[in-house]
This record gives C-alpha cells, sequence and structure tokens, in this order.
C-alpha cells in the first residue's frame, strides 16, 4: 500500500471540532508542566475528554525509548524523571475535580525500574491530594521485571491495564521492542499479585490481523485472569506511520464486542473510536458493578 495515500476515513470515524473548553483545559495543562497522551498520541477523542473536563496523563517524558511504527509519540533519548511531577499532577487532578484519573506513561528502558517506582510516587501523591480519587494505570511492560511490577501494584491501583495492541504476527511490524509473551505474562502476573485489582488490555484493529487471530488473543488474555478490554480502530497517526489495512465497520466491532462478553470479560468497549483510556471511568464503573452482581 502506499504510506503516501493514506486510505480515506469513513463518515463513522469523522469528528466535529473541539470545543474551546477543551482547548484552554489542554493549554493550562502544557502550562503546568503536564502532558498528556490525548495530546501526544493524537487521540481522536481528546476534544471530546477535554471538553468534558477529563484527561489521561502522560507522566515520565512525552519522549518514548522505543519507537513503535503505529504510535504518534515521540522516540529518542529522554530527560531524567522530574521527582516534582507526582505533586504537579495531584494538584491539577484536585483542580480538575476528578473522581477517577487515568496515568499512563512512555515506555523508559534506560530506567532500572522501568519508571515503576515513578508511577507508585504518583498513585500516593493522589492518595494524599484526593483522597476518594480512582487510579488506572496503564503501564509499558517494564522490560518484564516481576519486581518492578509488584512496586506499581504495591501503590494499589484500581485498574492495572497494558494493552497487547496487536496480535502476534504482526508484532515485528508494528512493535518490534515489544513481546507479545512478555506482555500477556505481566497481565496474568498482575491478577495472580492482586486479585481484587481490576486488569484491562486493549487492541487496535485494522493493521493486517484476521479475526481468528484477535480471537485466539481475547483467548490468550481470559487464560490470563484479564477483565475489561478495549477495541478500536487503528488510524494512523502520518504517512509514516503504520498504513491502515482496513476500516471496521461499527457492526464488526459490536459482534466482537458480543463475542468478548461471551468469553468472559466484565467489561468491553468495542467501536472504531474506542481508545484504552477513552470512558474509563464509566467501564471502571461497569465492571465493579457485574462483579457485584456476580458475587
Amino acid at each position: 500500500m502506499d504510506q503516501s495515500r493514506p486510505t480515506p476515513k469513513p463518515p463513522w470515524l469523522r469528528r466535529p471540532l473541539p470545543p474551546a473548553g477543551s482547548v484552554r483545559l489542554g493549554g493550562r495543562l502544557a502550562e503546568e508542566g503536564l502532558h498528556t497522551v490525548c495530546r501526544e498520541a493524537h487521540c481522536p477523542n481528546q476534544g471530546e475528554c477535554l471538553g468534558r473536563g477529563v484527561a489521561s496523563f502522560l507522566i515520565l517524558g512525552p519522549v518514548c525509548t522505543r519507537g513503535c511504527a503505529f504510535c504518534a509519540v515521540t522516540s529518542g533519548r529522554p530527560d531524567p524523571p522530574d521527582p516534582d511531577e507526582p505533586q504537579r499532577l495531584a494538584r491539577a487532578v484536585a483542580a480538575m475535580g476528578l473522581g477517577f484519573v487515568v496515568v499512563t506513561s512512555v515506555t523508559r528502558d534506560d530506567l532500572p525500574d522501568g519508571g515503576a517506582g515513578h508511577y507508585a510516587a504518583v498513585v500516593a501523591a493522589l492518595a494524599r491530594q484526593c483522597p476518594g480519587v480512582g487510579v488506572e494505570l496503564l503501564v509499558p511492560d517494564f522490560g518484564g521485571d516481576p519486581a518492578a511490577l509488584a512496586v506499581v501494584l504495591a501503590a494499589r491501583p484500581q485498574v492495572l491495564a497494558h494493552n497487547l495492541e496487536t496480535v502476534p504476527r504482526l508484532y515485528p511490524r508494528a512493535r518490534s521492542g515489544a513481546d507479545y509473551a512478555r506482555s500477556l505474562e505481566l497481565l496474568r502476573r498482575a491478577k495472580a499479585l492482586a486479585p481484587a485489582v481490576l486488569t484491562k488490555s486493549g487492541l487496535m484493529l485494522g493493521l493486517g490481523e484476521e479475526r481468528e487471530e484477535v480471537l485466539a488473543v481475547l483467548t490468550d488474555l481470559r487464560a490470563a485472569g484479564c477483565d475489561c478490554l478495549t477495541l478500536g480502530q487503528y488510524l494512523a497517526p502520518s504517512p509514516a506511520h503504520l498504513p491502515v489495512a482496513r476500516h471496521l465497520p461499527p457492526q464488526e466491532f459490536a459482534e466482537l464486542g458480543t463475542l468478548a462478553r461471551e468469553m468472559g470479560f466484565v467489561q468491553v468497549a468495542s467501536a472504531p473510536l474506542v481508545r484504552s483510556s477513552y470512558l474509563a471511568e464509566a467501564g471502571y464503573r461497569a465492571a465493579r458493578e457485574t462483579l457485584a452482581a456476580d458475587a
């Protein structure tokens, strides 16, 4: 496929211009030295989310030590972690009046613990300054280090998320620095170490995967004890990134969502514009209600 001529977006992927309030909030967070994955990853939902006064925070800087072929985040040599970032983030969450917050990061292979201690410091700062706030952590693989994962889980987030992103066959092309088995093991180990913490993962569809491959990944996730699932359409951030192989129609996402629920996922979000942190609070509350009803 000619990457210089991106596939036109179908009507169901077109979004209206963001409201003025989203621009102001995004600018204010940037002025405070805080990054959002909404902006750095070119999320198509950022206008809607910022317009509602919510954001998914990106810690440990905006530069990633890996360079996944699907991702808009800058890759290179990042700066050392900012020790004041946890406090600044917690102050921003308090000022925004959030009851639930999503925190993610770039991958930091340059750090001995992959940034796990910084994640724990963020959760601790949120607990001090925003009592009762729910926290979802969308973490990298920490190089497969079980001690780093244990540090993060000891901070007691409500949700521990780690995205598999795509099917194993496409990892060399899409995620050359990652390893499917390592990521799956992180989710399995997280559930074993902290059974009360909801585990979550997500896939981008439209990279060239086959339906049977997607269902095999969902089977692997359930075997690893993964509770929650997101499925969304891959959108190439630029002509330099992997091209879109196919735009899946909304009905196909709905069918996959139904199959995932039948497989036992507690909560599933499956639609073209779904992203791992999109409407995360509603997903968390729905998952808890389902678990309570099943208890």
